[in-house]
C-alpha cells in the first residue's frame, strides 16, 4: 500500500508519498480501505517533529478517515466486511490502508457522502468529549470558543446551538465570523480588533462565558481566559498554539470557583476512546443524520497532495480540510 511518510522533520515539502508494508489488522480491529482522511493540527504538528504519535501506534500522520471495512481481524462483531464507515484514529490515516479498532468505528451518517464523513470523527469526539462530557455544558449557558471558523469551532457552534446554549465565538476576519453566525453563533468577536474579554463580558451583561474551549493555551491566553470566564466556569484546553506556559492567577480562579482543565485525545486509552466514540453515536450522530449538524469542509485534495493541505491549513481556511485516495479522484 501506499501512505504519506515524513522524511524528516521540517515543513510541507517534507511529505512523500511512498509505498509501505500493508496495514494488518489485530485482535479487536478491522481494516479500513480508506476513501479520505481528515487534515487536523496534530498532523501539522507531528510532520514538525513536536507531536510524535503514542507507543505502538501507527507512524503515519492521519487522525481520522473514511472509507470501507475490507477485512475483520479476531475478537470483532457488529461489523461487516463492506460496511461504510468513518474512524478515529490514533494515526495512520494518510495511507491507502489503514487498521483501526473496533471500538472506533462510526457508521457514515446519512446524507453524508463518503468522502465527506472523513471530516467528522476527530473534531466531533473532541467538542464531544471536552464540551460536554468534561465540561458539561447545559442549556441557558453561554459557550466561548477560540476560533470559531476551524474544523473543531465549527462542530462546537452547532452542537452548543443543538442543547440550547449560546455561542460566543472569536475569528480573525469578517467572512469567518458571518459563516460562524449562519451556523448559529450569536456573539461574534474579531480579534483582530476587539478584546475577547471585553466583548464576551459586555455580551453577556458582565457575566462572562460558562465554558471556554480553547486550542491556544499558552502564553497570554490563559490569564484572560481565566478573565473571560463566569461563575463556575469551566476552561478546557486543547492545544498549544499560543505556546506550553502561561501565568495562572489563582487569586481569580478561586475568586470565581472556577476550574482549568487540559485534555488529549489522541493518546487516551482504547476504552476510553470506545466510550467517547459511543457517546458520539448515541447523542450526536442522530443530529447528523436529521441534518441539523453537519460537516464543513473547505476543500479536498488527492492524498498525494497533502504537502499542498498542510500549506491550506495554515491559509485561513473555514472548516476543515481532507484528503482523498486516489481511488476515490
Amino acid at each position: 500500500m501506499h501512505a504519506i511518510t515524513v522524511t524528516e522533520p521540517g515543513g510541507p515539502e517534507k511529505l512523500n508519498w511512498t509505498e509501505v508494508p500493508d496495514a494488518v489488522p489485530g485482535p479487536g480491529e478491522v481494516l479500513v480501505d480508506v476513501a479520505a482522511a481528515g487534515v487536523n493540527r496534530a498532523d501539522i504538528m507531528q510532520r514538525q517533529g513536536a507531536y510524535d504519535p503514542p507507543p505502538g501506534a501507527s507512524p503515519y500522520l492521519g487522525l481520522e478517515c473514511s472509507g470501507t471495512i475490507s477485512a475483520l481481524g479476531p475478537e470483532v462483531s457488529g461489523w461487516s466486511v463492506g460496511d461504510e464507515v468513518c474512524a478515529l484514529l490514533t494515526g495512520g490515516g494518510y495511507a491507502e490502508k489503514v487498521a483501526v479498532p473496533a471500538g472506533q468505528l462510526l457508521p457514515v451518517p446519512k446524507g453524508v457522502g463518503l468522502v465527506q464523513a472523513a471530516a467528522l470523527p476527530e473534531v466531533v469526539c473532541t467538542v464531544w468529549s471536552n464540551v460536554f462530557m468534561v465540561a458539561r455544558l447545559r442549556a441557558g449557558e453561554v459557550l466561548l470558543v477560540q476560533g470559531g471558523a476551524g474544523g473543531i469551532g465549527t462542530m462546537a457552534i452547532q452542537l452548543a446551538k443543538s442543547v440550547g446554549a449560546r455561542v460566543a465565538v472569536t475569528a480573525g476576519s469578517r467572512e469567518k465570523l458571518d459563516f460562524c453566525a449562519e451556523l448559529g453563533a450569536d456573539i461574534l468577536i474579531d480579534y483582530h480588533d476587539h478584546d475577547f474579554v471585553t466583548e464576551s463580558r459586555r455580551a453577556t451583561d458582565g457575566a462572562g462565558a460558562d465554558v471556554i474551549l480553547d486550542n491556544m493555551g499558552g502564553g497570554d491566553y490563559l490569564d484572560r481566559n481565566v478573565q473571560a470566564l463566569a461563575a463556575n466556569g469551566r476552561l478546557v484546553i486543547i492545544g498549544l498554539q499560543g505556546g506550553t506556559t502561561g501565568e495562572l492567577d489563582i487569586a481569580a480562579l478561586l475568586g470565581k470557583e472556577g476550574a482549568v482543565m487540559a485534555t488529549s485525545l489522541r493518546a487516551r486509552p482504547l476504552k476510553e476512546k470506545a466510550a467517547i466514540v459511543a457517546g458520539v453515536r448515541e447523542h450526536v450522530w442522530p443530529l447528523i443524520d436529521s441534518g441539523r449538524v453537519r460537516p464543513v469542509i473547505d476543500r479536498e485534495l488527492p492524498m498525494s497532495d497533502a504537502a499542498d493541505a498542510h500549506r491550506a491549513m495554515d491559509s485561513g481556511h473555514i472548516g476543515k480540510v481532507s484528503l482523498t485516495a486516489p481511488h476515490r479522484r
